[in-house]
Parts: C-alpha cells; structure tokens; sequence
C-alpha cells in the first residue's frame, strides 16, 4: 500500500512544472514542522527577587505570555554580579525557548571588571531589545542619616570624610552599576566606604533597612517604595537629568559641587537570547516586547517606579551595548574598580 501511494506522489509531481515539482519535493521549513513557541519560556534573571531586574521581568513576562500564548517563567539566578546565569545562558540550545533580562553589568561592565568571563558578552549572545534605563539613587540607612545629620550630598561627603572605612556601602553584586555608581562616587568625591556585594539589591535593601548597611547607590525602582515609607534617606540620583519619578531629588551632579561636576553612572536592563536564535524569533520577541512597554498600563507602571521603557529595534541594541562597553571600561579605569 506505502509502495502504491508513493508511485502515485511520484506521478503527481512529474505532471507539475519543474519548479513546483522540486518545491512539492523539497523538505518542510523548521517554521512550518514546529510553529514557535510551542512549549513554555524560560525567563532568567540575574539577580535575586525584589531588584530591578527582578522587578521589570516580572511585569513584562505576563505581557509576553499573553502575545506569544506559552507561558513565560521567570527564574532568578544569582551569583558574581550576574555572570552566572548569564554564562548559564550563553550554554542553553539557540531555540528561542530561553532569554536573560541582560543588565549593564553583564554586557557592558563586566567585560572590563572581570580578568575573565565565562561567557562573551558580544558573540555568545543575540541582543532583542532594550526593555529600560533607570537612574540609581544615593540612599542613606533613615537612622543613620539622622544620627550623623546628613540631608544633602555635601553634608555626607563631609561625614564620609571624618570617617574613612567606618561606613558600610552595599550593592547587588560585583559589576552591577549600583557597585560602580559608588566606587565612581568614591574616587571622584575623595572619600572611602567599605563594599559588600550581595546576590541582588532585594537582600542589600533589607541589611540596609535593617541598619547593618549604611548607604547604598540603588535602581530606583527597587528603592523608591522605600524612600516614600520614610525607611530610607534618599540625597540624589546618579543620571545626568531628575527623574520625573522623583524630581524634588537633584542630581550627584548638581549637588556635589565642583568635585562631582560630569557624574554620571545610569543603569539598563535588556532582552538578550543565546547567539545563533533564528531571526524571526528575535523580531518576533522584539516586536512584542516594543507593544507590551508601549502599552499605557505597562508604560505609566514603570515610570512611575523611576524607569524609562524604551523597546529599540534589535540592530540598534547592539549599537548600544557597544557604546556602553566602552563607555564603562572608562569609569572602571577612572574609578580604579576592583572585584573583591
């Protein structure tokens, strides 16, 4: 029976012109043999839960789970300032199936801070989009603050500097911008804090509150809930504009005097897949991605937590990731950064 039904296929296509006889018998496109996505997305980020990247996957994977029909499972990864699940990542099959919320740690600082990588943040990796910037934010344990009267930037430089290495500086992890945002603070201010990594800014923010940490420069979507319950002492943010999220807060910039003149040190958080994904899978998680941050809920949401959606084409994220890789590579030479 398989013999016959094969002699007719074989009749039928020699009754077609050439070119349709060699496209009958060619072989089904990947696309049309498997539609994507056809099973659930993994999600990874970085760091801990309750940071910024923790935050702003966990708004955008229900968006895209809504346009892509699978779910979109996020799993927090911690470990060496986001190296680690990045380079989990890079190793996981280029099928679509996987994709890391990429932060300015792991694709434009660490390739400076690190003596070695265990990923190549260039060619391991297909940029999709960049999902958003966000200033980080000076913030002072409330306690602390009181004790030693410090209101202003100037009043903490002024401490800072009768107290060198008493104060205890927190971050989200080696490399990540909130570490380099205060070691650059630290080199152009003249002024020593000790530095102590954590897994993410979720478990840096609870020491801090809690008052085993002093300062800390933050996303500020992770701080901001905290610097309006009064838990935090919240003296400036580190871009070079306010944030229309809290504009009363002046710029390190501007309130540091001649000293902090041109401080500038923001951080970003952006789709990447592993190298080799088929384009159409990252246009398509572009162009959903785009829709979702354009959206009013989505959009209004995130600005009011202090981040600025962006959902750039895929070709101009690279251009971006190049530009800020060497753009960090400077602030990590100027502010004589080490991992420790």
């Amino acid at each position: 029976m398989q013999a016959i039904k094969r002699r007719q296929l074989v009749r039928s296509v020699l009754c077609l012109p050439a070119a349709l006889a060699l496209q009958a018998l060619a072989p089904l496109p990947a696309a049309a043999q498997a539609a994507w996505p056809g099973k659930p997305i993994r999600f990874v980020v970085p760091f801990a839960a309750a940071g910024t990247t923790d935050i702003l996957a966990r708004a955008l994977a229900p968006e895209l789970q809504k346009a892509l029909g699978q779910p979109v499972v996020v799993e927090n990864k911690p470990g060496a300032g986001g190296n680690t699940a990045a380079a989990d990542v890079a190793k996981t099959p280029a099928d679509g199936y996987t994709m890391l919320m990429g932060t300015v740690g792991t694709h434009a600082i660490n390739a400076a801070l690190y003596p070695k990588l265990p990923y190549d943040p260039i060619k391991d990796f297909a940029p999709v989009t960049l999902v958003a910037g966000v200033p980080n934010v000076l913030v002072l344990n409330a306690a602390f603050a009181q004790k030693h009267n410090i209101n202003t930037v100037a009043d903490f430089i002024r401490v800072a500097k009768a107290n060198p290495g008493k104060f205890n500086m927190a971050s989200s992890g080696n490399g990540t911008s909130i570490h380099l945002s205060g070691e650059l603070f630290k080199s152009m201010a003249g002024v020593f804090m000790v530095h102590f990594p954590y897994r993410g800014s979720g478990p840096a923010l609870i020491d801090l509150m809690g008052g085993s940490m002093d300062l800390m420069f933050d996303n500020l979507p992770s701080a901001l809930p905290h610097i309006r319950s009064g838990r935090l002492k919240a003296l400036a943010v580190t871009s070079a504009k306010r944030s229309e999220a809290i504009p009363e807060l002046p710029t390190i910039a501007e309130a540091g005097g001649p000293t902090l003149a041109g401080y500038e040190a923001s951080s970003w958080f952006g789709l990447v897949v592993p190298a080799g994904t088929p384009p159409e899978v990252v246009n398509r998680l572009q162009g959903e991605t785009a829709k979702a941050l354009a959206s009013p809920a989505l959009k209004e949401r995130l600005q009011s937590q202090g981040a600025i959606p962006s959902g750039m084409p895929s070709a101009d994220f690279a251009k971006f990731i190049a530009a800020e890789t060497a753009k960090w590579a400077k602030v990590v030479k100027i502010a004589n950064a080490k991992v420790d």
